[in-house]
């Protein structure tokens, strides 16, 4: 009995919901940053405005080495998700000012970046690229 993987277009989905996800990042700390200028993230501790504003580069960066189906992509997005939501969940226990709704969705997204990680680099690293 031969088992088959994902179709093509349910990678290209996976691989959607990765980039919608990551481009809703980035359109978010766009906006912060637009409308609080240099004290976008004022309040919060030094290193948590580090990150938040390094999420502006690094969650369009994730996007396009998805496009390009690089497991750079994977890497660089497994490892940012974790980190925001790690970041995300610590502020919003000790210092608060984050919705209890963007928190969850964002351990939502992580749970699922986390689960289809693995698909994602089999197609990836599959020699011929449909």
């Amino acid at each position: 009995m031969t088992t088959t993987g994902p179709s093509v277009r349910t990678l290209r989905i996976v691989r959607g919901v990765w980039i919608v996800g990551f481009m809703v990042g980035t359109c978010t700390h766009i906006a912060d940053l637009v409308v609080g200028g240099t004290g976008a993230y004022e309040g919060f501790p030094l290193g948590v405005r580090l990150l938040w504003t390094a999420l502006t580069v690094l969650d369009p960066t994730v996007v396009v080495l998805l496009l390009l189906r690089l497991c750079a992509g994977i890497v660089l997005g497994v490892t940012v998700i974790l980190a925001d939501v790690a970041v995300n969940w610590t502020v919003f226990a000790l210092v608060g000012g984050l919705s209890v709704f963007g928190v969850v969705a964002q351990s939502l997204f992580a749970i699922f970046i986390v689960s289809t990680m693995g698909i994602l680099w089999s197609w990836f690293t599959r020699s011929s690229r449909p």
